[in-house]
Parts: structure tokens; sequence; C-alpha cells
């Protein structure tokens, strides 16, 4: 079983709500980010446990919680406010992944500037 310890959160643009969390992984560092179903999945799972440290020294356990059907994550009561995940600073932006070939067209020299047919491009 892998600890994660959450150290930032990515909220949804117009809900008070996860989408993803930042996290380090306990004993080895890396750096890994999960969406809120994939860390859902992995907790109910028994694979995986997260945690917030904050202050620091104060071990929160995250866990899956329920309301109006749908499951999300929360920090077990501590009694602190405000709100662990939270109050988690936003998750630096992603770099958007390459998005297939870039390829430059020329038109063909048979072409022209201009279409020879009346009507076209203004002519």
């Amino acid at each position: 079983m892998a600890i994660y310890r959450v150290t930032c959160k990515e909220k949804h643009s117009l809900y008070e709500r996860i989408v993803s969390i930042g996290c380090a992984e306990v004993g080895t560092g890396v750096i890994t980010r999960f969406t809120e179903d994939e860390a859902i999945k992995r907790i109910k799972q028994g694979s995986d446990r997260f945690y917030v440290d904050r202050p620091e020294g104060h071990r929160v356990w995250v866990i899956v919680a329920e309301r109006e059907r749908r499951e999300y994550l929360k920090t077990e009561t501590d009694g602190e406010k405000p709100d662990n995940l939270l109050s988690l600073p936003e998750c630096p932006a992603k770099k958007p992944e390459p998005f297939g070939t870039r390829r430059t067209v020329i038109a063909a020299p048979s072409h022209g500037s201009r279409p020879s047919v009346p009507g076209c491009w203004g002519a």
C-alpha cells in the first residue's frame, strides 16, 4: 500500500469541489496528481492512503464521504477549521499535452494566389 501526503488541490472553477489532488509519495517523494475519481477508487480498494499534514505535524487522513448520492474526498473530522483539503494551495497548472503532429500546409503552385473561378474569393 502506498501512502501519499496531499500537498495541493485543484478546485472546480465554479463550485467548492475538488477536481484533483497533488501528492508526494511517502518514502520516495515522487510527485503524482490524482483526479478525485482516481483517489476515491484507490481509497475504496484499500490500495492507497492519502493524508493532509496541516498544520505541520498534524496528520489527518483523507476519506471518502457521500452527499446526495455523490462521493467526494474529505478529511476525517479533527475539529480544525478551515477544511484541511480546501485550505491547501492550488496545484500548479498542468502543462498542456501535445496534440498530434504539427504540419505546415503550403498551397501548390498550380493554385496560384487567387482562384480562377468567377464569384469566388471576391473575384
